[in-house]
This record gives C-alpha cells, structure tokens and sequence, in this order.
C-alpha cells in the first residue's frame, strides 16, 4: 500500500502505538491526499482496500473510503487497528 519511504522522526510517528499519527500515515501511504484514487485498488489517504473498508464500518460514512472525510477515514482506521492491528497499514508496519 506504500506509496512513499518513512524513516527517523518520521517513522517514529508513525509508530506511536496508542495515538497513531495518522497524517503521516498517510503522507507515506497516499502522499497525504485523503481523495486518493489512483485505481490501484486502494482508497483514500489511508489507502484502505474496500474490504477493509467494509469490514471497519466505513459504509456508514460512504460507499469507498475516497469518498469520505478525512475525520470519517481516521475513525474507519481506528476500528480497523482494533480488529487487524496497525499491521493494516504498509507505513506502519516498517521499523
């Protein structure tokens, strides 16, 4: 889902486990742009793919993630860190 490298003070945010920063997440994701489809197959800053959107609650704010707010993709991601871990993320799994 990487679409940009994360190292030093950068990879140290984005690691952060109880308040992930979500921003750099998808800096390194996305680019930072939360209306991301480069039809890759994953959407949104956060580059969620539509299964995880669905499974995280996202229909309830819009049919794909890049559809949504910025505000409504982080609290999609926070449902999905508690089912599948931070690991659901490329930038966040790197050390």
């Amino acid at each position: 889902m990487a679409l940009l490298d994360v190292s030093g003070a950068h990879a140290a945010a984005v690691h952060s486990k109880p308040n992930p920063d979500w921003d750099a997440i998808a800096r390194c994701e996305s680019g930072g742009r939360w209306r991301a489809n480069t039809g890759n197959g994953h959407y949104g800053g956060l580059q969620f793919t539509q299964s995880s959107w669905n499974a995280a609650g996202g229909r309830k704010y819009a049919p794909r993630a890049d559809l949504a707010t910025k505000s409504e993709q982080i609290a999609t991601a926070r449902r999905l860190a508690k089912i599948q871990g931070m690991g659901a993320w490329t930038c966040a799994r790197r050390r």
